[in-house]
């Protein structure tokens, strides 16, 4: 099964994994599983992290790579998936999840509840 992270869950999977349910743990560690985070994530948490509102690590990356997590690239086909979808949520790091959620078909693990109103399936982290 194929899964992309939210920001916020990607970030709770790195460094706050108790904040996760047991359901969504046992996803992450299946190695059946692949645990995609999508490159518009990485964006936005540099972007957080250039206006002081979050800190990272020096090993970011290496962290990802240690959980064995891919990156989803932004394609055009995922840029194109958002004219087709409607203005519910306004966050332009959401509305690319979303779009590569569909155009992908995968589940995406977040607890944004605006994001459930969007024909996609999610996972509650």
């Amino acid at each position: 099964m194929k899964l992309l992270l939210d920001t916020h869950t990607l970030i709770w999977a790195l460094s706050e994994p108790e904040r996760l349910c047991t359901e969504t743990k046992k996803l992450l560690l299946n190695v059946n599983n692949i645990v995609l985070v999508s490159i518009a994530s990485l964006w936005e948490l540099q972007i957080k992290k250039s206006l002081n509102k979050i800190t990272l690590p020096d090993d970011f990356t290496f962290q990802l790579q240690k959980h064995g997590y891919e990156l989803l690239n932004i394609t055009h086909e995922h840029i194109a998936k958002l004219n087709d979808i409607p203005m519910i949520h306004r966050d332009p790091f959401d509305r690319i999840l979303i779009a590569q959620s569909i155009h992908e078909n995968i589940p995406l693990v977040t607890k944004d509840t605006e994001i459930a109103k969007y024909n996609i399936q999610i996972i509650i982290p």
